[in-house]
C-alpha cells in the first residue's frame, strides 16, 4: 500500500561525508489480510553464497552440514536428481562475512543485511520526526519493546505520504511533551488481555497466570491446578467446602469472553426440550483398508476411481499405516482426489519450489535483523519451548538433536511465514508432530499441515471465536443426548464444560497414544457420518463417564480431575462405536432440533414425518446415515470393544466397488 526508493540509512551517523555512510534502500508498507507490515530493505542486500553452508542430501536434510561451492550453490548445478535437490542450501544454518583486506573499503554485502528490518504496526510504539526545514526529513520508529529503528532519511521526500498511510491502520497522536513524537493508540487486544479485570487480588497467583495465558495453563495438566483454584474460591475459611454458585461459572464466562452457554432460557435461544431419541445402534467397525484395497480402486493413471466409497471404508475401519503416507495427502486436501500420478507429481514439484522460497526468508534473517522484529523472535521462542516439550515415546522424536525435532522446528518456522498473521500458538506442534511422523517428509508434513491449519485455524486466532462455538455446540448436543447429565455438570459449576478445552483445542492429541491419534484423526478427515463428528466423539467420551461423575457425586474439582486423569486410558475404538451410535442416533430422529440439525450438517427436521418410512408431508426424505455403510458388512469390532471372532468374511468379496 506504500512504496518509497530512495529511503537511506546514515550508518556513520553524520562523522564522516565518506558516502559509504549512506544506506539506499526501498521503504514499503504491506497489507496482508490483517496484519500490516512496515518493511525497509538496503537496493543491494545481497549474500556471498560461496560461503553458505549446505545440507549433506539425505532423507532428513538437516542431518550433516558442509561447505558447499559457490558453483554447487547454484539453480542448474551437477545434484542428485530429487526435486528437493536444487533446494538443499536453504538448510543453511549461518552465513560467514565475505572478509575485505585492510585500507579496503568494506562491501556492503553483509553490512546491508545487518541494516534491513521489518516490523508489524502492532508493535509500534511511537515516531519520531525531525524538525522541519533541518535538511532531509527523517522518521525514527520505536518499538513496544523500547527497540529504536535507524533513523529513516527521505532524500526525495515524501515522509508525509508514509504518515498518512499509517494514520489508515492505526491512531496516531501528537506528545504533550514534543510535537515531534507521534504516539501509536493501538486498538488491538491481544489475547490475554481479554482476562484483564478478574481477580486482581494477590491470592489469585494462579487464575494470573491463567489470564495471561489460557492456552498454556489449558494445555497443562488441570489436576495440577485444580485444587490451588479450589482452595482459591474457598479463601482463607477452612469450614466453607463449596464456592458460591456463580463464582466459578462467571470465572469461566470471563475467561473466554463471549462464551454464553445457555443454562437459563434467554430470549434468541432455541429451548431444547427432553426429546426420546431412543435406544443408541449396535455399531460395529471392520479391520483397516489394506494397500490391496486401495490400488483396487484406482486407475491405470492414478486417480481414485471411488471417493466415496474409500471414504466410507476410512470412516468404519482407518488405514494400515503403509498407506498413511499417501492417503492423508487426499484426506487433507493436499493431493486432489481426481488427480492422476502425473498431476500429483508436478503439484509437489511446485510445493517444494514454495516451501523452501519460504523457508529461506526466515533462515536468511540475521541475529541482528531478528532483534529488530519482535514478532518472529517470539514465534521462534515459542516454537522451541514446544519442540523441546514433543512427546518422545515415539521413536522418530526421540533425542535432543533427533532430526524429527530439527524438522518440527524448521516447518513451524516456515508455516509462520506462510500466515505471519497468525504466526504460531501453543498447540500447533501439536498438529503436527503426527502428520510429520506419517509423511517422513519435510515438504510433504507442511503442505499436509497448511491443510489440517485451514481446518483448525479458529482454535488459534486472537479472539478465540472457534473455540467458543465449539464449547456452545457441544453444550446443544449434550443436553439433547442426555439433558439430566447437564443438569448436573451445571449444578457443580460444570455446565461450561471448559475441560473439554484442550480436547478441541488440539483434537484429542494429548487424550490418545500416538498410534491411537493417528486411527481417530484419519477417519475424522473422512468427514462423516456428518458434520462436527468430533463433537460427538466428546459426546461419547462424557457419556461413558457419566455414571462414575454423578454417582460419586463429583463436584467442580473432582470432575476436572477425573476428565483429566482420562488421557491415555480411553479405548479408541470403543469411542468411535460410540460417537457414530449417537449419530445414527440424532439423526434417525424424526424431532431433531433445527439447532441440532444444523451443528450436524444434515436436513432440517422440522416438518416432523407422519409416517416411518421417513417421509415429510411434503414427500421429501429425511437423510438416514444407514446408508452411508450398506456396503461395508463385516462387523469385526463390537461397541464394547471386543472383536467378533465368529464372523469370516472375505473383505475383498464384500468390499468390491460397483
Amino acid at each position: 500500500v506504500y512504496e518509497q526508493e530512495g529511503v537511506f540509512i546514515h550508518s556513520s551517523c553524520g562523522k564522516n561525508d565518506d558516502q559509504d555512510s549512506l544506506i539506499p534502500g526501498v521503504l514499503r508498507v504491506i497489507e496482508k489480510e490483517n496484519e500490516v507490515i512496515v518493511d525497509w530493505k538496503p537496493v543491494d542486500d545481497t549474500l556471498d553464497t560461496s560461503n553458505i553452508l549446505c545440507a549433506g542430501k539425505d532423507s532428513s536434510s538437516v542431518v550433516e552440514w558442509t561447505h558447499t561451492p559457490k558453483e554447487k550453490c547454484s539453480r542448474g548445478a551437477d545434484r542428485p536428481s530429487s526435486y528437493e535437490a536444487e533446494w538443499d542450501m536453504v538448510t543453511t544454518v549461518s552465513f560467514k562475512k565475505k572478509p575485505h583486506s585492510n585500507g579496503d573499503a568494506a562491501t556492503h554485502a553483509n553490512g546491508e543485511s545487518k541494516w534491513s528490518f521489518l516490523f508489524s504496526l502492532t508493535d509500534l510504539k511511537s515516531i519520531k520526526q525531525n524538525k522541519e526545514g533541518m535538511g532531509w526529513s527523517y522518521l525514527v520508529f520505536c518499538l513496544k519493546d523500547d527497540v529504536k529503528l535507524p533513523a529513516l532519511h527521505f532524500h526525495r521526500g515524501n515522509s508525509k505520504l508514509l504518515i498518512k498511510c499509517l494514520e489508515k491502520h492505526v491512531v496516531l497522536n501528537e506528545s504533550p511533551q514534543d510535537k515531534r513524537i507521534l504516539l501509536v493508540n493501538s486498538q488491538n487486544k491481544s489475547l490475554s488481555q481479554s482476562f484483564e479485570n478478574l481477580f486482581d487480588e494477590p491470592s489469585y497467583g494462579l487464575l494470573q497466570k491463567l489470564k495471561k495465558d489460557p492456552y498454556t495453563v489449558t494445555m497443562g495438566r488441570f489436576s495440577k491446578v485444580t485444587n490451588y483454584i479450589f482452595d482459591s474460591f474457598r479463601l482463607s475459611d477452612p469450614s466453607t467446602q463449596r464456592r458460591p454458585p456463580s463464582e466459578m461459572a462467571d470465572f469461566l464466562n470471563d475467561a473466554i469472553p463471549g462464551l454464553k452457554i445457555n443454562q437459563q432460557e434467554e430470549p434468541g435461544f432455541e429451548v431444547i426440550t427432553r426429546i426420546d431419541l431412543g435406544k443408541q445402534p449396535e455399531v460395529t467397525r471392520r479391520e483397516p483398508v489394506s494397500a490391496e484395497e486401495w490400488a483396487k480402486n484406482m486407475d491405470s493413471e492414478g486417480r481414485i476411481l471411488n471417493v466415496d466409497y474409500i471414504k466410507r471404508l476410512i470412516f468404519k475401519g482407518g488405514l494400515c499405516h503403509t498407506l498413511r503416507k499417501e492417503a492423508w495427502k487426499y484426506l487433507l486436501g493436499y493431493f486432489p482426489w481426481n488427480s492422476t500420478k502425473e498431476e500429483r507429481a508436478n503439484l509437489q514439484k511446485r510445493k517444494t519450489d514454495e516451501y523452501f522460497r519460504m523457508k529461506l526468508q526466515w533462515k536468511s534473517v540475521s541475529e541482528e535483523q531478528e532483534k529488530r522484529n519482535s514478532r518472529l523472535r517470539d514465534y521462534r521462542s515459542l516454537i522451541e519451548k514446544d519442540v523441546n516439550r514433543t512427546d518422545r515415546t515415539n521413536k522418530f522424536y526421540e533425542g535432543e538433536d533427533n532430526p524429527g525435532l530439527i524438522l518440527l522446528h524448521d516447518i513451524l518456522m516456515t508455516y509462520c511465514m506462510y500466515d505471519f498473521d497468525l504466526g504460531y500458538v501453543q498447540g500447533m506442534s501439536d498438529l503436527l508432530s503426527p502428520v510429520l511422523y506419517v509423511m517422513e517428509n519435510e515438504v510433504d508434513a507442511f503442505w499436509c499441515f497448511v491443510s489440517y491449519m485451514d481446518q483448525m485455524h479458529q482454535n488459534f486466532e486472537e479472539q478465540m471465536q472457534g473455540m467458543k462455538t465449539q464449547l456452545i455446540q457441544l453444550s446443544t448436543l449434550l443436553r439433547l443426548l442426555d439433558s439430566g447429565f447437564c443438569s448436573y455438570l451445571e449444578s457443580q459449576d460444570s455446565g461450561y464444560l471448559y475441560f473439554c478445552f484442550r480436547w478441541l483445542l488440539i483434537r484429542f492429541k494429548r487424550e490418545f497414544s500416538f498410534q491411537d491419534i493417528l486411527r481417530l484423526w484419519e477417519v475424522m478427515w473422512t468427514e462423516l457420518p456428518c458434520q462436527n463428528f468430533h463433537l460427538l466423539l466428546c459426546c461419547a467420551i462424557l457419556e461413558s463417564e457419566k455414571q462414575q461423575i454423578m454417582d460419586k457425586h463429583y463436584g467442580f474439582n473432582e470432575i476436572l480431575k477425573h476428565i483429566n486423569e482420562l488421557s491415555m486410558k480411553i479405548d479408541v475404538e470403543y469411542i468411535l462405536c460410540k460417537a457414530e451410535a449417537i449419530s445414527m442416533q440424532m439423526m434417525n430422529c424424526k424431532e431433531l432440533p433445527q439447532a441440532v440439525s444444523e451443528i450436524l450438517g444434515i436436513e432440517s427436521s422440522s416438518v416432523t414425518p407422519d409416517s416411518d418410512t421417513g417421509e415429510d408431508e411434503s414427500g421429501a426424505v429425511l437423510s438416514c446415515p444407514t446408508s452411508l455403510y450398506q456396503s461395508i458388512s463385516p462387523p469385526v469390532i463390537a461397541a464394547n470393544g471386543t472383536r467378533d471372532s465368529t464372523q469370516q468374511m472375505s473383505d475383498t468379496q464384500s468390499l468390491t466397488p460397483a
